[in-house]
């Protein structure tokens, strides 16, 4: 995670081996926000029968810790924000709020399902708060049922310190578990327990590697993924894939003997995951220099196989992309539409830039996501391979043809 000393053992690793492929690499330093989970969590709930049931869960990245003792109180389910408004104060003081609206399992592309549920795990707390809810527990953002549940960033907005409450995801399997409890026994007592803490800002750094470009210089594509995870797994999809993937552009351009036109740049992002640090930082330090940015491509979407890309473009510059689908439709990897890049480059729209992202399949990318099942034994290393060839690709297309002049006009 951001400010610790594995975020740190990453930034040293992935330095030197950039150094071992790269003209130049570098680090640049950012400050980050540092949270540590602490001991690990405790909950269950007893069922109408008066059986204590222990279920699976987690503390949210950014939550405060239970008291010592913990918390024992009701529960009032909700499916969004916006019952809360709908039950009053009456029905949540004193109580748990249970979010449990599940990610929606008919859409094809997943992360259109996780970003239609994933309110009321950024947000659920500063919802409740006001209503004198002592905690929140939120259905994990995962299309599996399984025992794991899954972190991520929440948010307590404007609200003062005094008014935190803790928040935690819950596993899929036991969210439904609560959920048929809770139809059984309305008034049925929830136990939490969490030992989270939020830190002082601590410095941390984004790596930096690249090739200098022969004709170009001054023309630059970045290629990154970011260095920072949750910590419940070792982050091997979200995002070790990614980082892997970046470097592996530079080390097939040396293997190969290609010399860029344009700098190829790889970006490590340090703190993506709660807080987008290492991003704005480097598009702050890019904004003062005589470079321009031409592709900013990430890679944040798992290790699996790859399909294509998503762009953030505009609709002159995408007729010029589109025209090389039929180079990879042979492999499958033709997916080419606007909408959806990533967050890292996202601070790099002002530049002007084509902002993508490589869209793997994400069929089960959230059975891993922010879980403790994101490890190294999850990641297909032939996939892994397919994603930094095509990514190799795109990079490769920018470089020789760059953008057109009528499309820079």
């Amino acid at each position: 995670m951001s400010g610790s000393p594995q975020a740190q053992m990453a930034v040293e690793y992935t330095l030197q081996e950039l150094k071992k492929i790269a003209d130049t690499a570098y680090l640049q330093p950012v400050m980050v926000p540092k949270w540590t989970r602490g001991n690990p969590e405790v909950a269950y709930f007893k069922n109408a029968q008066g059986n204590q049931i222990k279920v699976n869960v987690c503390a949210l990245g950014g939550s405060v810790a239970t008291p010592a003792a913990g918390i024992w109180a009701g529960v009032v389910e909700v499916s969004s924000l916006e019952e809360l408004q709908a039950l009053g104060k009456s029905k949540i003081q004193g109580k748990f709020v249970f979010y449990n609206r599940p990610m929606e399992p008919t859409k094809i592309q997943t992360f259109e399902a996780y970003g239609g549920c994933v309110d009321q795990r950024y947000s659920g707390a500063e919802a409740a708060a006001p209503y004198g809810a002592v905690g929140t527990i939120v259905r994990s953002m995962n299309l599996r049922m399984d025992d794991f549940p899954h972190t991520g960033a929440m948010s307590y907005g404007e609200l003062p310190m005094e008014q935190y409450i803790p928040a935690a995801a819950i596993s899929t399997n036991d969210a439904d578990k609560l959920h048929n409890a809770l139809q059984e026994n309305s008034n049925l007592k929830f136990y939490l327990h969490q030992d989270c803490a939020n830190h002082d800002e601590v410095q941390s750094y984004n790596v930096i590697g690249e090739i200098k470009g022969s004709e170009f210089p001054n023309e630059v594509i970045v290629v990154g993924g970011h260095l920072d995870s949750w910590d419940l797994g070792d982050g091997s999809h979200d995002d070790g894939a990614g980082v892997v993937q970046s470097m592996q552009v530079l080390e097939t351009m040396k293997a190969t003997n290609y010399i860029p036109k344009r700098t190829v740049r790889v970006v490590l992002f340090m703190n993506e995951e709660n807080g987008l640090r290492g991003a704005r930082a480097y598009a702050e330090a890019v904004g003062g220099t005589k470079e321009k940015h031409i592709l900013a491509l990430e890679s944040d979407a798992g290790g699996f196989t790859p399909r294509g890309f998503g762009f953030d473009t505009t609709p002159l510059q995408m007729q010029q992309i589109q025209s090389w689908e039929g180079l990879f439709k042979p492999y499958l990897i033709h997916y080419f539409e606007m909408g959806g890049s990533g967050a890292d480059v996202g601070p790099l729209k002002d530049t002007g830039a084509v902002l993508a992202g490589l869209r793997p399949d994400s069929q089960r990318y959230f059975d891993y996501h922010h879980a403790s099942n994101d490890t190294f034994d999850a990641v297909n290393k032939r996939e892994l391979e397919l994603g930094a060839a095509t990514m190799t690709s795109l990079v490769y297309l920018f470089d020789s043809y760059g953008l057109s002049k009528k499309l820079k006009k």
